[in-house]
C-alpha cells in the first residue's frame, strides 16, 4: 500500500513540474508590434490573469519594449495603474489595426489611494503598453496601421 501511495505522490510531483514547465515556457511570449516606422517587442497578455498583472511591480522597461494585451473581442477596455511602477504610454488599437486612442505619461497609482480607471474613448481588441514619452517621440497618433510579427 505504502509504494502505491509513493507512486502515486511521485506522479503528481512529476505533472506538477511538467506543468509549470510548459506554463512557463509559453508565458512570456513576445512579437514586435510595429507603428508607422517602429517596432516595439512586446510581451503578449492573451489571458485574463496575465492582462491583470500587467507591467505591475515592473521596476523598468527596456526602450522599444512593451506589452500587448490582447482582447478576444471588441470592446472598451480601461486600464489602471495599481501597483504598476513605472509611467506609460497606453495605446488602444482596433481589430483592423488602427490606433483609436492614445493615454500619455500614465504615472503610477501610489500605494493606497484609489486608483482611477483610464477609459478610451473607442472600441479596441488590443492595447499596447510602452514607456511613458516613447509616443511622442515616435510620432505615433490616432489612425497610424499597426502590424504584429508574427500575429497575436
Amino acid at each position: 500500500m505504502s509504494r502505491k501511495i509513493l507512486i502515486s505522490v511521485l506522479v503528481i510531483i512529476a505533472a506538477a513540474i511538467i506543468f509549470l514547465f510548459v506554463k512557463e515556457k509559453n508565458s512570456g511570449l513576445r512579437q514586435q508590434v510595429c507603428v508607422k516606422n517602429t517596432c516595439f517587442n512586446a510581451e503578449i497578455a492573451k489571458n485574463y490573469f496575465e492582462r491583470g498583472r500587467g507591467l505591475m511591480f515592473r521596476k523598468s522597461l527596456a526602450e522599444k519594449s512593451g506589452m500587448l494585451f490582447v482582447f478576444e473581442k471588441s470592446g472598451f477596455y480601461p486600464f489602471w495603474m495599481k501597483n504598476t511602477l513605472i509611467a506609460l504610454d497606453m495605446i488602444w488599437i482596433s481589430e483592423d489595426k488602427k490606433v483609436v486612442f492614445i493615454y500619455k505619461n500614465a504615472q503610477p497609482c501610489v500605494s493606497g489611494a484609489i486608483c482611477e480607471n483610464i477609459n478610451p474613448q473607442a472600441s479596441a481588441s488590443y492595447v499596447l503598453e510602452i514607456n511613458a514619452g516613447e509616443a511622442d517621440k515616435e510620432g505615433i497618433s490616432i489612425g497610424d496601421s499597426v502590424s504584429f510579427n508574427p500575429a497575436p
